[in-house]
C-alpha cells in the first residue's frame, strides 16, 4: 500500500497515537528562542487532525487526486472471521444447501434454529438464514458454527474518516462526488431558479432568455396576422412558404372537386330529363 501511495504523490504514517499527538504539539508551540521565532507559522489546522487521532487511526498526506488514494485503499481488503464480543458490521447469511459436516454437528444449527436434513451423510441447510444481524454482538455459538462452515464474513480494509483540506475537514462522502454529479445539481437547479422566475414574474438572468423568445413568438403571430413585417419575421413567411405542401391539402381540394363535378353531373341529369318529357311547358 505505501509502494502504491508513494506512485500517486502520496505518503502514509502510522504510529503511536500519543506519539503522533505530541509532534503535532510541538509543532504548534511557538519556540522560545528568538532565531527559531522567524520559522514559526501558526497552523490552527493541526488542532483538527490532533483531534481525530483517537482509535486505530494513520494519516495519509497527498497533493494529488483524492479518489485516487480511494482506489488504492479499496484494494487492500482481508477477510476476517467472525470473533466473539465483536459487534457485526453487516448481516450474516448462511446460505442453503450442502455443509459438508456429518450428521453429529446438528447440534450447532439446532441451537440457532436452522432447519437440516441428512443427505448423502452430510447435513444440508434447507433454506438461507440470517444468524447475525448488523450491530448485533457475536455469540460463540455463532462463531463456531461459521468457523466450522468455513465462512468468514467480515473483512479488515482502512475506512477513510475525514478529509482535511484547505483548514477545513469534510466527510469522506466528499470523495464520491463527480463533476457529472455536480453538473446534474447544477442543472436542476437552474431549471428551478427558471420556472420560478417565470412563475413569479421577477426576471432573473436564468428565464430572460425565455422571455425573449417568447415574445418574438409574440411579434411573429401578430406579422404572420398582419401586413406588417420585419427582417426576422420576414425569414420566418419565406420559410414557410418554401416549406412542401403538407400531405393533407391535395386530398382536401381532390374530394372538393370530385364532389364539385358530381353536383354538376346531377345537374346535367335533370335538365337532360326535363327536356326530354317536356320541361316546365305548360299543357
Amino acid at each position: 500500500m505505501r509502494k502504491a501511495f508513494r506512485a500517486v504523490g502520496s505518503l502514509l504514517i502510522c504510529g503511536k497515537n500519543t506519539m503522533m499527538r505530541a509532534a503535532i504539539t510541538e509543532l504548534m508551540t511557538e519556540p522560545e528562542d528568538a532565531e527559531a521565532k522567524k520559522d514559526f507559522v501558526v497552523r490552527p489546522q493541526l488542532e483538527k487532525i490532533k483531534d481525530c487521532l483517537r482509535g486505530n487511526i494513520s494519516i495519509i498526506f497527498t497533493n494529488g487526486d483524492l479518489p485516487e488514494v480511494t482506489k488504492i485503499l479499496d484494494t487492500q481488503v482481508r477477510e476476517a472471521p467472525a470473533k466473539v464480543g465483536a459487534l457485526a458490521p453487516a448481516d450474516v447469511v448462511i446460505p442453503a444447501g450442502p455443509t459438508g459436516l456429518d450428521p453429529r454437528q446438528t447440534g450447532f444449527f439446532g441451537n440457532l434454529g436452522i432447519g437440516t436434513k441428512i443427505v448423502k451423510a452430510q447435513i444440508e441447510i434447507l433454506n438461507d438464514n440470517v444468524v447475525i444481524k448488523a450491530g448485533e454482538k457475536i455469540q460463540p455459538n455463532q462463531a463456531a458454527l461459521l468457523d466450522k462452515l468455513k465462512i468468514r464474513p467480515f473483512y479488515y480494509k482502512m475506512e477513510i474518516n475525514r478529509v482535511l483540506m484547505d483548514g477545513s475537514l469534510f466527510d469522506p462522502a466528499v470523495l464520491r462526488i463527480t463533476t457529472d454529479i455536480v453538473l446534474s445539481k447544477f442543472s436542476k437547479a437552474a431549471a428551478n431558479i427558471t420556472a420560478l422566475s417565470l412563475g413569479t414574474g421577477y426576471v432573473t438572468p436564468a428565464a430572460a432568455p425565455h422571455l425573449i423568445m417568447h415574445a418574438f413568438k409574440n411579434l411573429a403571430a401578430i406579422s404572420f396576422a398582419t401586413e406588417y413585417s420585419f427582417k426576422e419575421a420576414a425569414a420566418l413567411k419565406a420559410a414557410a412558404s418554401a416549406a412542401p405542401v403538407a400531405a393533407g391539402a391535395p386530398a382536401a381540394g381532390g374530394k372538393a372537386a370530385a364532389k364539385a363535378e358530381s353536383e354538376k353531373e346531377e345537374s346535367s341529369e335533370a335538365e337532360m330529363g326535363m327536356d326530354l318529357f317536356g320541361g316546365d311547358d305548360d299543357y
